[in-house]
């Protein structure tokens, strides 16, 4: 689906969200542009398959203070590239770090899913590039489409039994407000996990032969083969992404802090979460607006705004080829 969320990302005010789609090869990418002169951002990498480019700049002892944009891609490494599109239109438009006479260097931290699954014969033939991520910032907006578009149209979550028992994951996002301050979260959900409802109940995940949901993490626990369905693949081959952003005045320590817990958030409703095969990264920015708000005010109000974006990421995505979408089901 691509309606626009009524609560998004955007309303920390300054920060638009941009995506390039491709339907036919499902794949895509999502750019999360800063206000003029940037935003302070920090990262936690909770998966131990991630794919990333300049995180180093998000070191809270880096010398770079400010970044001018998040990147989320499909295509695997080969993805990274895409981030050179963004560069050239924030370059083009004078958006970067100051480098006295040489200019601007845009600081574009990017983090990949692996979407080959969906891809026409499942082939690693096909990825988002430079020039499909400068679509994605001149797209760049207030309103967010969700479901099944930009890094979250090769998506998929449920992958424990194998890629042909998944379902399919997407973009989700939403946000929470307290007073003056707000935490909006932006998802790109392509687990191994299952995912669940604010009940426990699993909303979607592992299918088995006979297309019946599976307790994944059940199904681990008792040593089932991880990917035992679905022609031996899987490692390295998911990962949950996530944007947490906030107009609370938080230093990078306190931006680091805020992207573990809500990395936490998310290890509540996708599970498991964080294995080995997933590439999960958080990233947490803040636009430093609201000063009278503490890093803990802000953590609690990721743990509201977290799951409303992973629940919405599957509830809107839908289906592609043999991969059932919940949006398939609503239509």
């Amino acid at each position: 689906m691509t309606e626009a969320a009524p609560s998004n990302l955007a309303q920390v005010q300054g920060i638009t969200v941009g995506h390039w789609t491709d339907s036919q090869t499902a794949t895509g990418c999502t750019v999360t542009l800063a206000p003029p002169g940037g935003m302070r951002a920090a990262c936690a990498v909770r998966g131990r398959a991630s794919g990333t480019r300049e995180l180093d700049a998000l070191d809270p002892r880096h010398l770079v203070g400010h970044i001018d944009a998040v990147l989320l891609t499909g295509g695997s490494a080969y993805g990274l590239g895409a981030a050179d599109g963004v560069m050239r239109w924030l370059k083009e438009r004078g958006r970067g770090f100051p480098v006295g006479p040489a200019g601007v260097v845009p600081i574009v931290p990017t983090a990949v899913i692996f979407d080959f699954d969906l891809a026409p014969g499942s082939k690693a033939d096909r990825w988002p590039g430079p020039d499909d991520a400068y679509r994605a910032c001149a797209a760049a907006a207030t309103e967010i489409p969700e479901g099944s578009v930009g890094a979250g149209t090769g998506a998929t979550v449920g992958k424990a039994l194998g890629p042909r028992g998944a379902m399919k994951g997407g973009v989700g996002t939403w946000a929470a407000r307290a007073g003056d301050v707000v935490v909006g979260a932006l998802v790109v959900l392509n687990a191994v996990g299952n995912v669940l409802d604010a009940s426990g109940r699993i909303l979607a995940g592992a299918r088995g032969a006979d297309g019946r949901l599976v307790d994944a993490l059940g199904y681990l626990a008792q040593g089932g083969a991880p990917f035992d369905r679905g022609g031996g693949g899987g490692a390295g081959q998911n990962t949950t992404l996530a944007v947490v952003a906030t107009n609370a005045r938080l230093d990078r320590v306190a931006l680091q802090a805020l992207a573990h817990s809500a990395g936490d958030a998310l290890a509540r409703r996708i599970v498991p979460y964080g294995t080995p095969f997933d590439g999960d990264i958080v990233f947490a920015l803040s636009t430093a607006q609201v000063t009278a708000a503490t890093p803990l005010q802000a953590e609690a109000l990721a743990a509201l705004a977290v799951p409303e974006a992973v629940e919405r990421a599957v509830r809107l995505a839908r289906g592609v080829r043999d991969i059932p979408g919940l949006a398939d089901v609503s239509a």
